[in-house]
């Protein structure tokens, strides 16, 4: 059995992916990590666990295989639940998710779960590992100190920067209530001492031909090009614009396999930037970032290679 951990409100992505996993006749168990709370019934030991989810199905450690974290969401609070007592739900109903994942931690991973989190926690560590190998980045603070960020900006943004979270409001394929980069120029640099309640990244705005967003699979390159040029964000992109199929030259791809290995990981989504300038500029890479639109818009098969790779490593 394939274990997939995604939330209630997934689809089309893992739609396919358990298709897929009808087609060659492996049995699979959805867990919704934002219903690991009162609405299952979860008891977990040493070294295993047994799950009653919110339909009945029951799910015990010993039978699962292989794991794709697909994606995690908050853990839903009861509507009836005393706000007092909201805190000590969440925290120990996420002490207790964090438990449950990690009795299977020695199963294979899409991606190794205790991997994927540091990495996408810390961008400051995805762009030192790029950097690591032949990747060009941008110049990047992350501070909420206002004096920096006026120096950096000076220094270092030719009078344009873009600011962003280091996190996302929501994980949502339609992005609905997503905060998306932000253009700093000298019209809205007197609102920057606000940034003590809320630090940001900060890099020089770079003047780009095409944005890419880049799926890897275990050594594999699914690569979609949108033709934006003028939004500092492709999330937010309204209009005429479209994803094309793109092909990367060789010393990216070899260069993003060495990143991709020094992170562990075999699933991401990379974002890039091909600049005016010629370069190829890497922004990061989320483990857990969408790619539906690629394989409906482009055909790619990545729900099927990300299946193919779990089921030639389960042990």
């Amino acid at each position: 059995m394939i274990l997939c951990i995604t939330h209630s409100n997934d689809f089309y992505n893992i739609d396919l992916f358990f298709d897929y996993l009808k087609s060659k006749n492996i049995p699979y168990f959805r867990l919704n990590s934002d219903h690991l709370n009162d609405f299952q019934k979860i008891s977990i030991n040493e070294d295993s666990f047994e799950l009653i989810d919110e339909f009945g199905n029951i799910l015990h450690s010993k039978d699962i295989k292989a794991v794709w974290h697909r994606k995690s969401w908050r853990i839903t609070v009861p509507e009836d639940l005393d706000e007092d007592y909201e805190k000590i739900f969440l925290k120990e109903y996420g002490s207790l998710r964090y438990n449950l994942f990690t009795v299977l931690e020695d199963l294979s991973w899409i991606n190794p779960y205790e991997q994927e989190t540091k990495v996408d926690g810390n961008k400051m560590y995805q762009l030192k590992i790029a950097q690591k190998f032949n990747l060009t980045i941008p110049k990047t603070l992350f501070s909420n100190d206002e004096e920096k960020i006026l120096t950096f900006f000076k220094e270092h943004c030719k009078g344009k920067a873009v600011a962003k979270l280091h996190g996302v409001i929501t994980k949502s394929m339609n992005g609905e209530n997503f905060l998306s980069t932000t253009i700093i120029d000298e019209n809205n640099l007197e609102h920057i001492a606000d940034i003590a309640y809320c630090p940001m990244i900060f890099q020089p705005y770079i003047e780009k031909e095409y944005e890419l967003r880049i799926v890897y699979v275990a050594g594999e390159f699914f690569t979609g090009k949108i033709n934006n040029s003028e939004n500092a964000d492709w999330r937010v992109v309204q209009g005429n614009f479209m994803w094309s199929e793109y092909d990367l030259p060789k010393e990216i791809k070899a260069n993003l396999t060495s990143m991709m290995k020094e992170m562990m990981l075999y699933l991401g989504a990379i974002d890039m930037i091909k600049a005016k300038d010629g370069k190829y500029y890497f922004l990061e890479v989320n483990p857990q970032g969408e790619w539906g639109m690629l394989q409906k818009e482009l055909h790619f098969p990545i729900a099927q290679r990300i299946a193919d790779n779990l089921i030639k490593r389960i042990k």
